[in-house]
């Protein structure tokens, strides 16, 4: 018989999307990692940052656990439009990924410590539902964290054709680049049809 754990569940999850997301920058150029993929600029490396300061403000300052060693340079940089998205030339991946690894120790000890009633207070929300539990702010860092996942996944794929869940695995069906291509082509002839209806 297995016994249901909620929180064990969730954090696996969440685990899985973090390795997604830092394993989506491997074997790419500088370029590659930084450069704006859609109009609003996603990149692999910002979705990294975002990712961090997710998790410092859901699970270090909501629960009174801030982040020891503070973000440098990016708490600074605040007033940068959108600069939780991106990374300025000085900053490194080695740098950023390691915050991040770092960011996640430390979630990974809230998560670990308090129960998932817990009640912690997110400080940017509106002061009358600030209050949210544990169990909420680990959904709401799981969602936020497996969308952006897929969002890398798609961004590493216009890139170089990369797509896949992990390293391990892709969990796409097995098919070499002309099946891939055939494949394509199936469905741009099938878009086309439904729109000529």
């Amino acid at each position: 018989m297995i016994e249901p754990d909620a929180k064990s569940d969730l954090h696996r999850y969440l685990q899985e999307a973090r390795d997604a997301l830092v394993w989506k920058l491997e074997g790419l150029s500088e370029y590659g990692i930084r450069r704006p993929m859609t109009p609003t600029g996603t990149n692999l490396l910002g979705l990294v940052k975002h990712a961090t300061f997710v998790e410092v403000g859901y699970f270090g300052d909501a629960f009174g656990h801030p982040f020891g060693e503070g973000l440098p340079s990016w708490k600074l940089a605040m007033a940068e439009d959108n600069v939780d998205m991106w990374a300025t030339a000085d900053e490194s991946r080695e740098d950023i990924v390691e915050q991040y690894r770092r960011v996640w120790a430390h979630a990974d000890a809230t998560i670990a410590e308090l129960p998932l009633d817990t009640v912690g207070q997110v400080p940017w929300w509106p002061e009358e539902r600030r209050g949210a539990t544990l169990h909420h702010l680990l959904v709401r860092v799981l969602g936020d964290t497996q969308r952006h996942a897929g969002h890398a996944d798609i961004v590493r794929e216009l890139i170089d054709g990369s797509a896949g869940e992990s390293a391990s695995g892709t969990s796409l069906p097995p098919g070499d680049q002309g099946w891939w291509e055939e494949y394509r082509a199936k469905l741009e002839r099938v878009a086309r049809a439904a729109d000529q209806r």
